[in-house]
């Protein structure tokens, strides 16, 4: 083999191993953490659409490194949902993404997603931000995927 033909074939293959670093999405920057009031109104926002809707869950309310700041069960929820309304905030909150991310990737039999740390592939999981910088997270369990998140979007929207 020449010495231009392997230039070139170091090239391609350099040039191959940048192309997933490039095309990889620009998540939003982290900003100050969530404060305690955010994280109430949050959670009160999640929590009237469930109660709207007769949905038994949890709530859980992370900061940045997903530690728990504010957390709410309702009456009757099974308790597995409890870890998972954690799970679910910190998931949002360190990945900087909907948890629903996760389980889109895997359902498309994307690369081994479930096995990174952490990662709770269900919606339900959504990140707080404020001036376009994540502060947080809102997971909620309780019910369905779907309806998860719906409680999770309106604690992000009372929230505001």
């Amino acid at each position: 083999m020449s010495k231009r033909t392997v230039l070139s074939t170091l090239a391609l293959v350099l040039l191959g191993a940048a192309t997933p670093t490039m095309a990889q999405d620009r998540r939003p920057e982290y900003g100050p953490s969530v404060t305690i009031a955010t994280a109430k109104m949050a959670a009160a926002g999640a929590l009237a659409e469930c109660q709207k809707n007769n949905w038994n869950v949890a709530i859980a309310v992370v900061d940045t490194h997903g530690f728990l700041v504010y957390f709410e069960r309702m009456e009757n929820t099974q308790y597995a949902s409890m870890d998972i309304a954690i799970g679910k905030a910190r998931s949002a909150a360190t990945y900087r993404r909907p948890t629903r991310a996760f389980a889109d990737v895997i359902n498309k039999g994307g690369p081994a997603t479930a096995t990174l740390p952490g990662v709770f592939a269900s919606p339900g999981g959504l990140p707080l931000t404020v001036d376009g910088k994540v502060t947080g997270a809102v997971g909620v369990s309780g019910v369905i995927a779907d309806q998860d998140e719906q409680c999770a979007r309106a604690g992000l929207e009372a929230a505001k």
